[in-house]
């Protein structure tokens, strides 16, 4: 038996510049990870067998789907049994499934004995879904493309987030095609590329009073989910530094100054999913 943990992600930014010839999107995204944790345990099995916390259909779960990849690739028959304790919500932004799915890849690949490469790993991963292949690379990435160019980055600087689930999630395919994209020229890719860059920055030298976060998936998702919108402001007059929805939501974050402000802050929101978490760090 082998017990792993893996870790939530939230996005710091996230453009959305086009919709590609295969359906996907390409976006440029800043991304950190977060200490959520998901477990996974991993024993001996005849055949796969996958038990998880949440109402996960076994067809529809990335780890199932990361097993059965690496079986087809490998062309290896043998079984895992797998149980998920999930403390990642689903639909909510967080990659919880991805990060899931990169740890039974990993894990596996071990296991098993295996023996396949990063890149290897890396390709698997791409074609089971987008968030995966940030977590390769932790702590934080630039990720660029449909999330498979990761340019991973360093920072020593941790950051107090308060996380807000409203009482739905939200499906990414639906936030993504959502999105009115007629077409963003590619002249603003340098101008993305730049305030990402200085955002960055801005996190490692932990200047983050007047600091601006962005997430092209808002406006679409609150339209139609205005609780999103509401939360955000709820956050700020809690005293967060900045709010933002993360990834394709429905998660909301807050930037805290303190853990302990983070957690008076969380007193506000009893009825809701709530987490004080950091970010993690290089």
């Amino acid at each position: 038996m082998l017990t792993i943990k893996t870790p939530a992600k939230i996005n710091w930014s996230l453009s959305v510049l086009r919709k590609r010839p295969d359906g996907y999107h390409d976006i440029i995204s800043l991304i950190q990870a977060i200490d959520l944790y998901d477990t996974l345990i991993f024993e001996e099995a005849d055949e796969i067998e996958i038990i998880c916390s949440a109402p996960i259909r076994k067809e529809n779960n990335l780890v199932y789907k990361a097993v059965k990849a690496l079986q087809d690739y490998t062309g290896i028959k043998k079984g895992i049994k797998i149980t998920i304790k999930k403390e990642i919500p689903i639909g909510a932004g967080l990659a919880g499934g991805s990060s899931d799915a990169y740890a039974t890849l990993k894990t596996l690949n071990q296991l098993w004995e295996i023996n396949l490469s990063s890149h290897e790993l890396l390709s698997l991963s791409s074609s089971l879904g987008s968030d995966i292949s940030f977590f390769f690379y932790l702590p934080i990435c630039i990720v660029e493309g449909k999330g498979e160019i990761i340019k991973p980055l360093r920072i020593e600087k941790s950051y107090n987030l308060l996380l807000i689930k409203p009482h739905f999630g939200i499906s990414t395919g639906w936030a993504y095609e959502s999105l009115n994209i007629k077409s963003q020229l590619t002249e603003n890719y340098e101008k993305i590329n730049n305030n990402i860059w200085q955002l960055y920055d801005l996190l490692c030298k932990g200047a983050v009073d007047n600091i601006y976060l962005w997430n092209d998936l808002e406006k679409p998702v609150i339209r139609r989910f205005n609780e999103i919108d509401r939360l955000k402001k709820r956050l700020l007059n809690a005293g967060a530094k900045v709010s933002l929805m993360s990834g394709s939501g429905s998660t909301v974050f807050g930037l805290f100054k303190s853990k302990e402000e983070a957690l008076s802050a969380a007193e506000r929101f009893d009825g809701y999913w709530v987490r004080v978490v950091q970010t993690l760090i290089s």
